[in-house]
């Protein structure tokens, strides 16, 4: 059994934090499904754009569930947690965010196929292609993130059993390891460079080209709809990919301040999957209308 210690410094009073913990899990719990079950029944949004934006919903109640364990300890004082059970949700924490990572690609190339190339949008982006990008980025995401918990579960655990954490992060768990952990520490490191590193690169690299070919577009009124269309992903990827960023410097800085990372690190499990509905209802005409005729909201809302 390993002990999770939960938030550093702050073990008396951290319970407090469990209510806006548990209101941003029901959001993000509440507003995803609501996304699904919209996208589901309204058939003007059964096109490509919203498929991805399904199935970021999915990975999205995935990766806020993971905040249960957290909630757990500050609720019950559950602090133990068997191996296999903290092995289980190191991959699941890893797979969500990879896999949150690799469907921000998508809709990336989904924005950029549409709004560069427009006349052959339509026969690049089908439903097969759809279906595809969704399963290649699970497959990627699920198979190469194995490794990391197999490998934390090579390592030999002596006396030491208490993790200062909420929940079971990786390098937190083999830090206790009494032998080398060089192996785990270059695995992640080259997971975050090739899988989220790469997706960063070539989402950037796709509103770059976006933004290139919308600047050239001599009408006003295309442009606008052009770059209204890729607003509301691209706050989301900025926020999403920014809070990576942040979250790996503060953990440089661990030995300092370790409260921070370690409360940026749920924070950033919950926040994303809560934000990320809000922002799409706000930005996305068709998206509102759909929530209003599901919701009944009025008595007549136009086609």
């Amino acid at each position: 059994m390993f002990i999770l210690m939960g938030l550093p410094g702050i073990h008396e009073w951290q319970h407090w934090l469990s209510l806006p913990l548990a209101l941003l899990y029901l959001l993000a719990l509440g507003a995803n499904i609501l996304i699904m079950v919209t996208i589901q029944r309204e058939p003007m949004l059964h096109e490509p754009m919203f498929h991805f934006l399904a199935v970021l919903a999915v990975v999205d109640i995935g990766l806020a569930t993971t905040i249960m364990q957290t909630l757990a300890i500050f609720w019950f004082d559950a602090k133990a947690i068997s191996l296999p059970e903290c092995f289980a949700q190191i991959y699941a924490i890893h797979s969500f965010f990879c896999m949150e990572s690799g469907i921000f690609l998508c809709m990336a190339v989904d924005r950029y196929i549409a709004i560069c190339h427009p006349l052959q949008y339509p026969s690049i982006v089908t439903e097969a292609f759809v279906l595809k990008a969704t399963g290649l980025m699970m497959l990627r995401n699920g198979l190469l993130t194995i490794p990391v918990p197999i490998l934390a579960a090579q390592r030999n655990y002596c006396s030491r059993k208490e993790i200062d954490h909420c929940l079971c992060s990786n390098l937190g768990v083999v830090s206790l390891a009494c032998d080398d952990i060089t192996v785990n520490k270059f695995y992640q490191l080259m997971l975050a460079w090739i899988l989220v590193g790469s997706d960063m690169v070539l989402v950037f690299s796709s509103y770059a080209l976006i933004l290139h070919s919308v600047l050239k577009l001599k009408s006003a009124e295309a442009t606008s709809k052009a770059l209204s269309t890729c607003s509301s992903h691209l706050i989301l990827i900025l926020f999403f990919y920014t809070g990576i960023i942040v979250l790996s410097v503060t953990h440089l800085a661990k030995k300092n301040i370790p409260l921070i990372p370690i409360l940026l690190n749920v924070l950033h499990n919950v926040i994303p999957p809560a934000l990320n509905p809000m922002v799409y209802a706000l930005r996305m005409h068709d998206l509102r209308l759909g929530f209003q005729r599901l919701l009944a909201l009025g008595e007549k809302v136009s086609k």
